[in-house]
C-alpha cells in the first residue's frame, strides 16, 4: 500500500511539472531541403533555421529545431532550397543604367572610348541612388544578399544599398583623372576618409576603398589609398590582371606582373580583394595565396570582353580565396549569380577540356562560403551555421526546368535560375517574399531607368565641347 501511495505521489507531481519550454526566436524557415555550405556541407531535407534579430540561432532538421524554439513568425520552405543567400563579389551597381549602351567591344576601347565619357556625362549623385536601386533590385530578385560595389558618390551607393535591406562592401573609387565626384586624387582621399568614417559602424554596410587599377592609378596614388584603407581598417577593391594591354603595360613599365608590382610596393594583403585575375601565372598565384588576397572571378564579363578565361581551378589548388561575381550590367549585361554560376563551371570545362574541372559543388561554394572569404567576412556570412548573419534565400523547385532534382549542387548550378528565388532575408529581415519586393518601389525604379536612357543617349549624341 506503502508503495502505491508513492507512486500516486510520483505521478502527480510528475504531471504538475511545466513542459519544458521552448526558446523563443523571431523566424523560422522549415520544411525545405537546407543546404548550409558549412565546413562538412550539411543538407538537411526536410530542415530548417531558427533566427533572432540579424542572426541565425539554430540549423538542422526541422524535428529538431521545431521542438526546441518557437517563433513569432514561421515560412514554410517545403518544395524549396533553403540555402545562404548568394554572394555577388564584384560590381557596379549603378552602371545598371549604362546596361547594353556599347557591347561588342574590347575592355580598352569600351572603357575608353565609351564608358568614360558616358560617365564624365552623366554621372550625378541621382544617377547613382537610381542606378544602385535599379542594380541592388535586380539583384535582390536574383538571391544576392551581399555585393561587393566599385564606383563614385559611393555615399548614395551606401544610402540606396542600406534602404533597400541588402548588404554591401562599398567601395569608393579612386583614380588619377578627374571622375565625377572629384576632380583630384587629394579630393577623392578627403571624400573617402569621411565615407569610410560615417559607415564604418552600420550593420549592413561596409565601406571600402577601391583604387580602380594600376593602369589607372600611378604608384603614389595606390600607396595612399592602401595607407588609408589601413588607418581606418576598410576593406581594398581593385581591378588586378583582367586583359592582356594591363600585363604587357606593367612589365613595360614596372618590369613585373601587375600582381608581383602590387606586391613591390606594399599593396597586396589581407585586406584586399582582386577582381577578374585572369592573367596570373603560378608565381602570381603563390604571391596572392602568401598575402591572403581574395580573387573574384567575372567568367561573363571576361567572356564579352574577350579578356580571357581566369585560372580558377589553379588559383583555388594554389589556396587563392575564390568568389563569383557579375562585374557592373555595363559589360555583362546583367547581375544574375545563377549564370554567373552555370558560367564558371562550363568555362573551365572547356578551356581545360575535362568535365570533371570546377564541379557544381565547388562552384556553389564560391557563390557562397568562398564568396565569403574572398571578401574576407568567412566569419559573419556565407553559409547557414548558429552565429552567423540571417541571410537565407528559399528558391523554388517546381518548374519544368527543375523537375527533378538528383543532386542539389548541380541543380542549383547548371538547372535553377534566378526568377527561381522566391523569398530573400537579409540580416533576418523579409526583404522579398513569394516574389513581391517589400522594400523597394519597383514600376518607380523601372520608370526612371527608361527616363535616364534617354538622357544618357541624348548626351552621348551631343558634340564634345
Amino acid at each position: 500500500m506503502k508503495k502505491l501511495v508513492l507512486v500516486f505521489l510520483f505521478l502527480v507531481a510528475a504531471t504538475a511539472l511545466p513542459a519544458q519550454s521552448k526558446t523563443h526566436v523571431d523566424l523560422i524557415v522549415t520544411g525545405g531541403t537546407v543546404v548550409t555550405m558549412d565546413a562538412s556541407r550539411h543538407i538537411y531535407d526536410n530542415g530548417a533555421v531558427a533566427m533572432r534579430g540579424d542572426t541565425i540561432v539554430a540549423v538542422g532538421a526541422r524535428e529538431t529545431i521545431e521542438s526546441r524554439y518557437d517563433a513569432a513568425r514561421t515560412i514554410d520552405a517545403h518544395g524549396e532550397i533553403v540555402m545562404p543567400g548568394l554572394i555577388n563579389g564584384h560590381a557596379h551597381a549603378a552602371m545598371s543604367l549604362f546596361r547594353g549602351l556599347a557591347d561588342d567591344l574590347s575592355l580598352n576601347d569600351w572603357l575608353h572610348k565609351y564608358i568614360f565619357l558616358a560617365e564624365a556625362r552623366n554621372v550625378t549623385p541621382d544617377f547613382v541612388k537610381w542606378g544602385t536601386r535599379l542594380g541592388v533590385l535586380e539583384m535582390l530578385r536574383g538571391g544576392i544578399t551581399t555585393y561587393a560595389d566599385m564606383y563614385y558618390f559611393e555615399d548614395e551607393v551606401a544610402r540606396a544599398t542600406k534602404a533597400a535591406g541588402m548588404r554591401g562592401v562599398l567601395g569608393e573609387t579612386i583614380i588619377d583623372f578627374p571622375a565625377p565626384d572629384n576632380k583630384s586624387v587629394p579630393q577623392m582621399l578627403a571624400y573617402t576618409a569621411k565615407y569610410i568614417q560615417h559607415w564604418q559602424r552600420d550593420p549592413l554596410i561596409t565601406p571600402a576603398i577601391a583604387p580602380h587599377s594600376i593602369y589607372t592609378c600611378s604608384t603614389k596614388t595606390l600607396q595612399e589609398t592602401a595607407a588609408l584603407a589601413r588607418k581606418y581598417h576598410a576593406p581594398i577593391l581593385i581591378h588586378v590582371a583582367e586583359a592582356p594591354f594591363e600585363g604587357e603595360q606593367s612589365r613595360a613599365k614596372y618590369g613585373l606582373s601587375p600582381v608581383a608590382y602590387l606586391e613591390s610596393i606594399g599593396f597586396l594583403g589581407p585586406d584586399v580583394t582582386a577582381a577578374h585575375c585572369v592573367w596570373v601565372d603560378a608565381g602570381d598565384m603563390k604571391l596572392l595565396a602568401s598575402r591572403d588576397v581574395g580573387c573574384v572571378h567575372n567568367p561573363s564579363s571576361n567572356m564579352k570582353l574577350a579578356s580571357g578565361a581566369s585560372p580558377v581551378v589553379n588559383l583555388i589548388a594554389a589556396g587563392v580565396p575564390v568568389g563569383l561575381g557579375t562585374d557592373g550590367a555595363a559589360s555583362n549585361n546583367d547581375l544574375d549569380m545563377f549564370e554567373e554560376m552555370d558560367l564558371a563551371a562550363k568555362l573551365q570545362k572547356l578551356v581545360r577540356m575535362d568535365p570533371r574541372a570546377l564541379p557544381a559543388e565547388q562552384v556553389v561554394a564560391m557563390a557562397t562560403i568562398n564568396g565569403a572569404r574572398a571578401l574576407h567576412m568567412e566569419k559573419q556570412i556565407g553559409s547557414l551555421e548558429a552565429g552567423k548573419k540571417a541571410d537565407v534565400i528559399l528558391i523554388r523547385t517546381d518548374a519544368p526546368h527543375a523537375t527533378p532534382m538528383y543532386n542539389v549542387y548541380s541543380q542549383l548550378v547548371y538547372a535553377l535560375q534566378a526568377s527561381d528565388v522566391d523569398t530573400v532575408i537579409v540580416g533576418g529581415k523579409i526583404v522579398m517574399q513569394h516574389r513581391q519586393m517589400l522594400t523597394l518601389d519597383e514600376p518607380r525604379i523601372l520608370a526612371k531607368a527608361r527616363d535616364y536612357a534617354k538622357k544618357i543617349q541624348a548626351s552621348l549624341a551631343a558634340p564634345a565641347k
